[in-house]
């Protein structure tokens, strides 16, 4: 059974309150539900978590504790080289998920530091993102 870690950088957890124009209405507690249920369904072990401050930690706990990332970093997608250089130390498929098109946004929430690491990226497809990556995960040998 491959296990995922799914990550969530900061203001995540004001999913549903924050700019619900960009973001939708969905909640943090929402997009964690239906990505159970995915991982059930797919024969996934997921483990999800947000922070702000661990990031960088719980990717290298993932060397040990993960087959595979599913990372939303937030605003950490635009400015963290910390955790760009933790995921070069991890060995299994890293796949970046943002709610919103950042590539239609403002020319400071388009160009992801995290990109280059990533072995693929999905954007703009609101929540549903979390659940593609699980599918794509699962497929992946």
């Amino acid at each position: 059974m491959k296990r995922v870690m799914i990550l969530n950088g900061p203001n995540l957890n004001m999913l549903g309150i924050r700019e619900p124009h960009i973001y939708g209405a969905t909640t943090l507690a929402e997009v964690n539900a239906s990505c159970e249920d995915a991982a059930a369904r797919l024969g996934l072990k997921l483990a999800f978590h947000q922070s702000k401050g661990v990031l960088v930690d719980l990717i290298q706990s993932a060397r040990q504790d993960a087959d595979a990332i599913v990372i939303n970093p937030a605003g950490l997608s635009f400015t963290s080289v910390s955790i760009m250089d933790a995921i070069k130390t991890f060995e299994g498929p890293v796949l970046e998920v943002h709610i919103s098109n950042i590539h239609a946004r403002d020319e400071y929430h388009r160009h992801s530091k995290i990109s280059f690491v990533a072995t693929g990226v999905i954007c703009g497809l609101g929540p549903f993102g979390y659940i593609v990556a699980l599918h794509a995960i699962a497929n992946m040998k």
